[in-house]
């Protein structure tokens, strides 16, 4: 068995013996299970606290298109919030307890110890994404009888990507500052800084700050930019970020 392969198991094991295993998924699935009801009563909820007001004008009925750009609202705030914070310490906290020294004591590349981290984890966060997408087009049909397959899978396949890269960069964080809180909070900021990014067109355009609202627009079935770049450039910065791990993990004293 390949070192890659014992650090992939052991990576694994940690998933499913932690918190890990129980906090992502269920953020994700709570959101999937509750997200389409919402979006079909809001409408009525909203019309009804109006209803007195003098001028209030009736909502239109909602349809899936609304239940989805909820689901995909949720990916791309407080899903991915929860993945940073979810992976602030995930190396520091192996340097700061030892594991990583005792590991590395052995015939295993620190980039390898880096690669295996983040193939483990973008694994875990797919298939959760991909259970909790499933999810809400399942709770989709059953609300709204109608779950057009394509502009859910689309846009939550975009915001995967993102949240890949998300997990990239919260790990060369993770390797640069000991404290998670630190290394979490910093996240928060390149995401916040992402944000503020999209308001300039050609990062609007071709970056990865494009990306939350193409995804908004192909789960509405709106008009929006190609998907393409923002995909590869949301790809070559998270292998940027991962690279940049590692060089400085090489370098580390443990």
């Amino acid at each position: 068995m390949s070192t890659f392969s014992v650090l992939a198991a052991k990576e694994g094991q940690e998933i499913r013996r932690t918190w890990r295993i129980w906090v992502l998924p269920a953020i994700v699935m709570f959101f999937a299970v509750v997200g389409p009801p919402l979006a079909k009563i809001t409408p009525e909820l909203l019309g009804s606290l109006t209803a007195a007001a003098p001028g209030s004008l009736g909502l239109p009925d909602a349809t899936f298109s609304d239940a989805y750009g909820q689901w995909i609202k949720n990916l791309s705030q407080i899903v991915l919030f929860t993945i940073i914070i979810m992976y602030g310490g995930v190396v520091s906290s192996e340097i700061r307890e030892g594991t990583a020294a005792f590991i590395l004591t052995k015939p295993v590349s620190r980039a390898t110890f880096i690669a295996a981290k983040a193939s483990v984890h973008a694994v875990f966060i797919t298939v959760v994404f991909a259970l909790g997408t499933f999810t809400t087009w399942a709770v989709t049909l059953l609300t709204f009888g109608s779950a057009p397959s394509g502009q859910l899978w689309g846009a939550a396949f975009l915001l995967l990507l993102y949240g890949i890269l998300a997990l990239s960069y919260t790990m060369l964080f993770s390797v640069l500052i000991p404290a998670p809180a630190g290394a979490a909070g910093t996240g928060l900021g390149i995401y916040a800084l992402l944000a503020v990014g999209a308001a300039w067109d050609p990062l609007a355009t071709f970056g990865p700050a494009a990306v939350p609202g193409i995804a908004a627009a192909i789960a509405a079935g709106q008009e929006h930019v190609s998907p393409a770049w923002p995909a590869v450039s949301s790809l070559v910065a998270a292998a940027a970020a991962l690279g940049a791990a590692t060089m400085i993990f090489n370098r580390k004293e443990l």
